[in-house]
């Protein structure tokens, strides 16, 4: 059995519910990255998503794409929001990452507005990555980013460009948030619309790293590692059919978060998540 495939949008692809999120491989050596790839394989997942940001995550991609890149719809980001370093720092990912083409390239962490001005400029980012589409090097793009902003910038940016995706974070924290919650609900109704694929990030954030703690996860948050409760806080996001998810940064609980996707069974109720919040401790990881 392999986890649920669902449209990735407008794409004409169908992507695993949940991506891969590459930024797990940022610091491992190449034999911990390809018995990742076997993970992978094992749960179906068929859609990678890194960035020049992830350390050496798309050097240890580099090797997977010499043998499998037919089997993965590939996606990485650009941080640069000039047209020249836009253009750079896109052929630099192509190189590490073995391939001649991108399925999705995504301006990343694209929620300032000075950035936005600047991307969207005659000499910005977004030409680059037009002319790049029109070449052939990538197929679509997309537009990512992090914090209780993001939603609405989104919203204002799909407005400007029909990007082909988004990415922002979801969980029973942010769902509860409110002022995010809105911005969430209104951006993904334009979404869905508009066949623009929705990806969510920090499904299993517990919350920061308190003062003192032990941070034995490669992620830059607190996540959970209870498999009971990352099987419900999975469940509680993959519920919404259309909706995808990329996994946690550290290989060490991505098997029991594959597992709990391919396990995938009704939605867990307000009142379980509301003891699961209790019991868990969870809190915003980007302040109020």
């Amino acid at each position: 059995m392999a986890i649920e495939r669902r449209p990735f949008g407008k794409t004409g692809h169908d992507s695993s519910a949940i991506i891969f999120g590459a930024a797990a491989l940022k610091n491992v050596d190449q034999d911990t990255a390809d018995r990742t790839l076997e993970h992978l394989f094992e749960y179906g997942v068929n859609h990678i998503d890194t960035a020049p940001r992830y350390g050496d995550a798309e050097l240890r991609i580099g090797p997977w794409m010499d043998r499998h890149r037919k089997d993965f719809f590939l996606a990485t980001k650009v941080d640069q929001w000039g047209y020249e370093d836009a253009k750079a720092s896109l052929h630099r990912s192509l190189d590490r990452l073995r391939t001649d083409h991108l399925d999705l390239i995504q301006l990343h962490a694209f929620i300032f507005p000075d950035d936005c001005e600047q991307a969207f400029s005659e000499n910005g980012a977004l030409r680059a990555l037009t002319e790049a589409r029109d070449e052939g090097l990538i197929k679509n793009i997309g537009i990512t980013g992090h914090g209780w902003t993001v939603a609405a910038m989104h919203r204002k940016n799909l407005d400007r460009y029909a990007f082909d995706s988004v990415l922002m974070p979801w969980n029973w924290f942010a769902a509860n948030h409110p002022y995010y919650r809105p911005d969430f609900d209104e951006t993904l109704a334009y979404c869905r619309k508009n066949g623009v694929a929705v990806q969510t990030i920090k499904a299993i954030a517990r919350g920061p790293w308190a003062a003192g703690a032990i941070e034995d996860q490669n992620t830059w948050y607190q996540p959970l590692t209870d498999e009971a409760a990352i099987r419900k806080a999975i469940h509680w996001v993959l519920a919404e059919p259309d909706i995808f998810l990329n996994s946690v940064g550290d290989v060490d609980i991505l098997p029991m978060v594959l597992k709990a996707a391919n396990e995938l069974t009704r939605k867990p109720s307000d009142m379980a998540m509301d003891k699961l919040a209790e019991e868990q401790g969870l809190v915003s990881i980007f302040g109020i």
